[in-house]
């Protein structure tokens, strides 16, 4: 869990007015540090922002905390007159909207109303897709481009920059592939232009009302390729892979701390009865499985990613297929991420603390690097 930071950010709006637009407040928060990556309304508090990680607030001048009104105003021009995502709000109680700052940045955004207020959660996203060399991907999943069909997950915790690798993934076959991409997100986050491929993207709510209905209707739409933005549940997981069955190459998230803990999630959202055959069948269209975390570097505030591919025929990704990870635990103590934060550690670019905080097996790496526990 990220620490609360004391540091703070001052802003200034001048006059920093209730007659001050949200575009305009956003502009401000961003001047102040581009470096934010979540942004946080809340009633009761100072803005609240992630940076690195770490929570810090922000002071403006002329307001000390938000209130309900704030951050309804906040939610209000955020929205707009979007009327689905509106009754989505008063019907559930969150909504989940893409929104765009022109010439700053885009966003996710998840409204939700906690106590009878609303509070505003916001994800910056780049304005440029990200790509291989920026994001230091392994270059061995240069070979997902040449797949033809098959399922592709990645894996890692929140805020672990998932949704840029599959960005970057998608970017890459759309410059080298001639194929048909369409892709399924809650809400749309990168923009792809057409390239060699033709990409068409799809939002919840605004272009579809469920990723199961748009899953569905890809299937009928001649796709070569399918991107949905995470497999959150079962019927999601099962008709994904009946994609991937009939010779699609679909690429999803999901949100596990390991590859072996992605797999064991998607065999266990099927009935009981189905989880042996589910195995089998994951064993035949499974190709990669990435795992990824972004750990702090101790000189600066950027983050650099470390990762874990196991691809299709590689002895640990059967051996979890067939449920036989148990009866080799010797063989997977060791994780290739913790292998490379310990090598971040030994060349200087992140402290030990931080290390054992980011690492799979907390316990082993602080052994290795001689830190005694408290």
């Amino acid at each position: 869990m990220a620490a609360t930071g004391t540091a703070r950010i001052q802003v200034t709006l001048d006059p920093l007015s209730p007659g001050a637009t949200t575009d305009e407040l956003l502009a401000a928060i961003l001047h102040a540090n581009p470096r934010v990556s979540d942004l946080i309304f809340s009633p009761g508090k100072n803005f609240q922002l992630q940076i690195n990680g770490e929570f810090v607030s922000v002071e403006m001048p002329g307001m000390a905390v938000l209130t309900a009104d704030d951050t309804r105003r906040v939610a209000a021009d955020l929205i707009g007159s979007n009327k689905p995502t509106i009754s989505m709000l008063r019907e559930q109680g969150y909504c989940d909207i893409s929104y765009a700052l022109p010439g700053v940045a885009r966003f996710r955004v998840n409204i939700f109303i906690q106590r009878g207020s609303c509070a505003v959660v916001m994800r910056v996203i780049p304005t440029a897709v990200p790509d291989f060399e920026g994001l230091h991907l392994p270059d061995q999943l240069r070979n997902v481009a040449r797949l033809h069909d098959g399922l592709v997950l990645i894996t890692g915790p929140r805020g672990s920059g998932k949704s840029s690798t599959l960005a970057a993934l998608l970017d890459y076959i759309n410059e080298t592939q001639i194929c048909h991409i369409i892709t399924i997100e809650d809400p749309i986050e990168f923009l792809h232009n057409h390239k060699r491929s033709t990409v068409h993207q799809r939002e919840l709510h605004s272009d579809t009302p469920s990723v199961l209905q748009a899953l569905r209707a890809a299937l009928r739409q001649a796709p070569n390729v399918i991107a949905v933005g995470e497999l959150k549940d079962a019927e999601t997981m099962e008709l994904a892979l009946e994609a991937a069955e009939t010779g699609h190459l679909v690429l999803s998230t999901m949100n596990t701390i390991s590859a072996q803990q992605a797999v064991e999630r998607f065999v266990s959202a099927l009935p009981t009865g189905e989880q042996r055959p589910a195995r089998h069948r994951l064993a035949r269209m499974l190709r990669y499985v990435i795992s990824q975390r972004l750990v702090p570097r101790k000189q600066d505030e950027e983050r650099v990613a470390v990762f874990e591919v196991w691809n299709s025929g590689s002895e640990s990704l059967d051996r979890l297929l067939r449920n036989e990870a148990h009866l080799h635990p010797e063989q997977n103590s060791d994780s290739s991420i913790d292998s490379q934060i310990e090598d971040l550690v030994r060349a200087g670019i992140v402290t030990p603390e931080i290390a054992v905080t980011y690492a799979m097996d907390p316990r082993a790496l602080a052994q290795r690097l001689g830190i005694r526990e408290r």
